[in-house]
């Protein structure tokens, strides 16, 4: 796998600059399909949280509800290092409990009423508000031009790293659960201590590796609750790794899945990206305007719609519902699921491992992009601003604004560890 993914904009000079600074630096607002009508069974709420997952949201939520989880409805996961907007629902339930909610680093900004559960999806797409500190103000007109390009022409779609989770260890996990290594797959994802790992997480893993796995499962603190469970899990199972792991949550193994899925599709991408907007002959591509496909044949009449952002050719996401690809382009989508030593229909077609599989376009369009200098009690900082379809990742579009010379700060209370989020 390419370990460097590439940039699109490489002839723009990278602006050096740091994001996420703190929580308030970084502000995502979801912009919703739908508006709640007001009417049915189904409490809506918008909900405002500071550097939490939405999986630990969700969790801390049913907790102070007594309800389960799996009864609270999202469309989209949103990075935990963040101050983030989404809308949740829950069926039900009376609201005065919901607007009466007190969670730590959460608050309710709004209840109303809806006929059907919120899913994931259910939504347009995201807008965000990054302020870039560390940076040097005068390069205002080289941050703009690169969004300005990014809005001609589209920013490369990659998943972002928020998706392989802290370790970027999320989709080999996911590999192994596709390939039936369900021993390699606990061990990474509750064992193999590295440099990132320390105090009661780096205890937890050095236990489990020694298949203590009791202790293990006491010693993971609040945050790791799939590591807690898996650890209990191999205990209660004498060490049977199959079992222990299929036991897990089932949104947290889809995710491994999908991590896996989404590593394929930025290797495809990569190859691809200093010509987002060239499609090929044998491409499926995608109409951006209501998101049907179609295989590429007349490669002259369908290049004029790619050069007006009508269309876009896409990857695979590998699964049994893949629209397949055709001649050279096909074939370099087979050869990479080959070299991982699968083929499409060695994937599971259903079940908590499922590979439904489908196709994302290569590139995504950047509306409405601002960008603005400014000076708070922290300092200097470019504040950039600018909207992205359901899935795609802010971090993208930044990474191609700093380059290898963007970094990302560390927010002073901690961040507990989950798979990593942003997308839909």
């Amino acid at each position: 796998m390419i370990s460097t993914l590439p940039y699109a904009t490489n002839h723009i000079s990278a602006v050096a600059g740091t994001i996420k600074a703190s929580y308030e630096d970084f502000v995502v607002e979801e912009i919703p399909a739908y508006e709640p009508s007001g009417q049915g069974d189904h409490v809506y709420f918008g909900l405002e949280k500071s550097g939490l997952s939405t999986a630990r949201a969700v969790r801390d939520i049913a907790r102070a509800l007594g309800i389960a989880p799996r009864d609270i409805g999202y469309a989209g996961l949103k990075d935990a290092r963040a101050v983030t907007r989404q809308t949740m629902s829950i069926e039900h339930i009376d609201p005065a409990a919901v607007e009466g909610l007190s969670v730590p680093r959460m608050r309710v900004l709004w209840v109303s009423r809806h006929r059907n559960k919120l899913k994931g999806g259910h939504l347009r797409g995201n807008r965000f508000v990054v302020r870039m500190r560390d940076v040097d103000t005068s390069r205002l007109a080289d941050v703009r031009a690169c969004l300005e390009l990014m809005a001609e022409a589209g920013a490369p779609n990659y998943y972002g790293e928020q998706r392989f989770g802290a370790r970027k260890d999320t989709g080999l996990i996911g590999k192994s659960l596709v390939l039936g290594d369900f021993d390699t797959a606990a061990g990474l994802i509750a064992g193999s201590p590295g440099g990132l790992d320390h105090g009661r997480v780096k205890e937890g893993r050095e236990l489990f590796e020694q298949g203590r796995f009791d202790e293990a499962a006491r010693a993971f603190p609040r945050g790791y609750d799939e590591c807690s469970m898996l650890a209990r899990n191999m205990a209660r199972n004498k060490g049977e790794a199959r079992r222990s792991v299929l036991g897990l949550d089932k949104r947290a193994l889809g995710l491994y899945v999908s991590a896996f899925q989404s590593e394929l599709f930025n290797e495809l991408l990569a190859r691809r990206v200093d010509r987002l907007r060239i499609l090929e002959g044998g491409d499926v591509a995608v109409k951006h305007e209501n998101g049907a496909m179609f295989l590429v044949e007349e490669l002259a009449a369908e290049q004029p719609r790619a050069d007006r952002f009508e269309i876009s050719a896409t990857g695979p996401l590998y699964g049994g519902r893949l629209k397949k690809a055709t001649l050279e382009v096909g074939a370099r989508e087979h050869a990479l699921l080959v070299a991982q030593g699968l083929c499409l229909a060695d994937l599971p077609d259903h079940g908590p491992l499922c590979c439904k599989g489908g196709r994302r376009s290569f590139r995504m369009p950047v509306t409405s992009p601002t960008v603005a200098a400014g000076t708070d009690e922290k300092g200097e900082y470019l504040e950039l601003s600018f909207s992205l379809e359901s899935g795609g990742y802010a971090t993208t579009v930044l990474r191609e604004i700093g380059k290898d010379l963007l970094r990302s700060g560390e927010e002073p209370s901690s961040v507990e560890g989950e798979v990593g989020e942003e997308g839909p």
